[in-house]
């Protein structure tokens, strides 16, 4: 699980930011793949979907991701479709 769950702008009142949300198998995704530096075919592996689909997830949470830095917009984590498994139990 994320710790922060949401990030905003500095320049704007909670109240007042737009923003765009990341799901938790997004958020998971661009963890594997661009903090981790897994091939898709292996983190695809690892969250249990095929290959061409955690290529979607993952392309999914860039443009999300994108969106909110270059739109200045708060990013929050939250939701989806997945489990969380914390030492084989699932949460």
């Amino acid at each position: 699980m994320p710790g922060e769950r949401c990030f905003r702008p500095k320049c704007m009142k909670p109240a007042g930011a737009k923003g765009v949300v990341v799901t938790l198998d997004e958020f998971e995704a661009i963890r594997l793949a661009d903090l981790e530096g897994m091939t898709h075919a292996a983190a695809a592996r690892l969250m249990e979907v095929s290959r061409p689909t955690f290529t979607r997830i993952l392309a999914r949470a860039h443009t999300k991701v994108a969106d909110g830095l270059v739109n200045i917009k708060a990013i929050r984590i939250e939701g989806g479709c997945c489990s969380i498994r914390e030492k084989g139990r699932v949460k």
